[in-house]
């Protein structure tokens, strides 16, 4: 496979619902672990829901950050998706900690397309 990028699919639960209800410690956690992560910002949106819940999305060079958060389930849904360089995995380890989330389930997948499909392309735009 040529690998692309790193994707991670999390779950995280048993957070404070101060915390996950609270846009601006979101902003700052997301700030925090872009730059753990060797991460490049391009922007970052965010938005409160009433009566509870935010949305973040950070654009990165690398490709983005996301995270969804149900504060009365003490719960957040994250998704980190790294083209080439940066650390998604540190990034998460610092979003854990500053969201003080207790269990968190994490999925990591490589991204990415078969080998052959390169070699193909390659032999199709040679015999043109």
């Amino acid at each position: 496979m040529e690998k692309m990028g790193t994707h991670l699919v999390v779950d995280a639960w048993q957070a404070p619902a101060e915390l996950l209800n609270d846009p601006e410690k979101i902003r700052a956690a997301m700030i925090d672990a872009i730059a753990a992560g060797e991460a490049t910002l391009i922007d970052l949106c965010l938005h409160q829901f009433s009566p509870h819940g935010v949305t973040a999305t950070a654009t990165l060079a690398e490709s983005h950050i996301a995270i969804h958060t149900w504060p009365e389930y003490g719960y957040f849904a994250a998704d980190l998706f790294f083209c080439g360089q940066g650390k998604p995995v540190v990034a998460m380890e610092v979003l854990q900690k500053a969201l003080q989330a207790k269990q968190v389930k994490m999925q990591q997948i490589e991204r990415g397309f078969p080998r052959e499909s390169i070699k193909q392309q390659l032999e199709a735009s040679i015999s043109l």
